[in-house]
């Protein structure tokens, strides 16, 4: 048998294998990939050539779905692929020298495969590592806390060909930094404490509960056990905790209440899948807290009437997947997951993982719904809404991981004890993803109404320039603002929380963050595709020292048409870390208008310089003289 039919038919048995695993169904498209692509290193026409004859999908749709994630290659990229994360974090950190060091000590060019093979080295978004950085993937497996010394060790098992599952322990290390507990963090809540306490009507106050007597007493749907616990969740006065702040409770109800058609089912989705810049809790709750996770989604499930459940988990977090699925086998065989939990009939609710592959977007709710039915997650026109029309055109409920974590802690406590935490219109806690320059980076939870300066204290920032909440997205505080608090009434955030001494150049700042959103753009929509390329443009057009004030009212414009015509909240939030650090910082984007009037962008004579670096020359005859083409030159 020749080589390529051997290897042909090797490719075939993987995805024969992978697709039965996922019961031929190609909803699971992009967990089938990512499978492949664990086999193979990369994705291989023979693949696609197979998937398209055992699925019966279109090849154009499996190239487009493989198109997309940036996680997913369909040419080769190395035994080794190696990502630096480019978090603005990272870059403070000495990031770039370290991409540097690595790249000239393997001979690879940034962005390319080595000559042999072997290796590619590239710049990927925020990995959720911030609180450790700098930090890298490699065959998406997180490694923290990079130095000089260490990244020569990388080299060296690289160049030697030395398998992942060898490489020391400890560059996987990954620290949850948990540095101000509270009733989250500091629970100690045992896997089914929630679901066992409402069961057995043992609350801590020795007062009985609606929700604990509903499960106590299995009632059915719609006489006082799911609609219980509903209403325990609307007297918490939960928001949800990815950002938007929308209240739970009348997520949950619009779902439970929503129509089911014939064969329907309604559906329980995490949405784990932060690629906030600077946000990196959920990883800590996935971590160490995964029971309380599960058992929220569990109790989410009862509420509204749910069979199924999703964990859409970030592809950068791909080393939690065993330990994750090890839990949920746990809660199994513990009857606190599966079929009649704690022994109550009917009682079915079971949890399926799946893993991103390196896409902002995803984040989205619609759009992780998309990926979950194994597209390009593409966010979807609303309405409807998933609630109604979610997975599979079916009722949905989308909560983040910290909601879902809140929720556990009301079904145990009840609403009221819930709501007895934080402010009037912002109950419960808060847990924040401190990093940049600070002595004490990590997890800390507060209750809402905390100011931003009493997280600097705790968290001994000093001579602090600039704080930015909620990433890229949110928002960019002076000093003067650092009495604000945190909550729905005044700053509400999903977590990230990033902090700029008066060493840092807050213009750069605002175009890595500009970088980031050009690149997570996913395409969709004209405005956002074309207006956040013109945007990165400008700012690096700045960058380069060919500003005027005719590129700050060009910014403006853009973000006017961003903010009317893009598909969603990408687009819309683009031009925000521009906005406000022109506001707050005018000084650090004054210094870069060289020009007082328009110039191009493009300077023919900097073009050049490449050239006359590789051929040694600097002479006259090597430059472009603007005047000898006259003034429209």
């Amino acid at each position: 048998m020749a080589l390529n039919d051997m290897h042909a038919e090797g490719v075939a048995g993987i995805v024969d294998r992978v697709v039965a695993h996922y019961r031929r169904d190609s909803n699971n498209m992009l967990q089938i990939l990512r499978e492949v692509q664990e086999a193979c290193d990369w994705i291989p026409p023979e693949a696609i050539d197979r998937l398209q004859a055992v699925l019966g999908v279109p090849r154009t749709k499996i190239e487009g779905v493989a198109g997309f994630y940036s996680f997913l290659y369909t040419q080769p990229r190395g035994k080794y692929r190696i990502l630096f994360s480019d978090n603005v974090t990272d870059n403070m950190q000495g990031n770039r020298a370290l991409m540097e060091r690595l790249c000239s000590s393997l001979w690879v060019e940034p962005g390319k495969v080595s000559e042999d093979g072997l290796l590619s080295i590239d710049k990927t978004s925020c990995t959720g590592m911030c609180d450790q950085g700098p930090a890298m993937l490699v065959n998406n497996r997180a490694i923290t806390r990079l130095t000089a010394a260490r990244i020569d060790e990388i080299a060296e098992l690289v160049r030697n060909k030395v398998p992942l599952g060898e490489w020391p322990a400890d560059f996987f290390q990954v620290e949850d930094n948990i540095r101000k507990a509270d009733i989250m963090l500091d629970s100690r809540l045992q896997p089914g404490d929630a679901l066992r306490a409402a069961h057995a009507r043992v609350p801590s106050d020795g007062l009985m509960s609606s929700n604990m007597r509903s499960w106590r007493e299995g009632l059915p749907s719609g006489i006082g056990g799911p609609a219980a616990m509903l209403d325990e969740i609307k007297r918490a006065n939960l928001r949800g905790r990815g950002g938007a702040g929308f209240i739970t409770g009348l997520k949950w109800e619009a779902c439970r209440n929503a129509p089911l058609k014939a064969g329907q089912q309604r559906f329980v989705v995490c949405n784990a899948d932060e690629g906030e810049p600077g946000t990196f809790k959920d990883r800590v709750l996935l971590t160490s807290y995964a029971d309380l996770v599960f058992e929220g989604m569990t109790a989410a499930a009862y509420a509204i009437g749910a069979r199924r459940g999703f964990l859409y988990l970030r592809g950068e977090y791909r080393y939690l997947l065993e330990p994750l699925m090890a839990v949920l086998e746990r809660r199994r065989k513990e009857k606190i997951l599966g079929t009649d939990i704690l022994g109550i009939p009917g009682a079915d609710f079971d949890i399926e993982i799946h893993l991103g592959a390196g896409a902002y977007i995803c984040g989205e709710e619609s759009a992780l719904i998309e990926s979950l039915e194994g597209k390009r997650g593409t966010p979807r026109n609303r309405p409807p809404f998933p609630v109604t029309n979610g997975y599979l055109d079916q009722p949905t409920i989308v909560n983040n991981v910290e909601t879902f974590a809140a929720a556990a802690l009301i079904a145990l406590n009840g609403g009221e004890w819930y709501a007895s935490v934080g402010t009037r219109h912002s109950a419960g806690t808060k847990i924040l993803s401190v990093s940049g320059d600070c002595e004490r980076p990590g997890l800390y939870e507060y209750p809402f109404g905390v100011s931003i300066r009493q997280v600097l204290a705790d968290c001994g920032a000093q001579d602090v320039q600039a704080v930015q909440v909620s990433g890229p997205s949110g928002i960019c505080l002076s000093p003067a603002e650092f009495e604000r608090t945190i909550g729905f009434e005044d700053i509400p955030t999903a977590g990230a929380f990033t902090i700029f001494n008066n060493s840092r150049d807050m213009f750069e700042v605002a175009r890595n963050y500009v970088h980031f959103f050009q690149h997570e753009s996913c395409g969709f929509c004209t405005p956002c595709r074309v207006g956040t390329s013109l945007l990165k443009n400008l700012m690096d057009k700045l960058h380069n020292g060919c500003g005027s004030p005719y590129d700050f009212a060009e910014i403006e414009k853009l973000n006017q048409l961003l903010q009317s015509m893009s598909h969603c909240g990408l687009g819309h939030t683009a031009c925000n870390p521009v906005l406000d650090t022109i506001a707050k910082f005018r000084p650090a984007y004054e210094r870069r208008l060289a020009q007082k009037d328009f110039v191009p962008a493009f300077d023919l004579d900097q073009a050049l310089a490449a050239a006359r670096q590789m051929t040694g020359r600097d002479d006259p005859g090597a430059h472009i003289i603007k005047e000898e083409f006259g003034e429209d030159a």
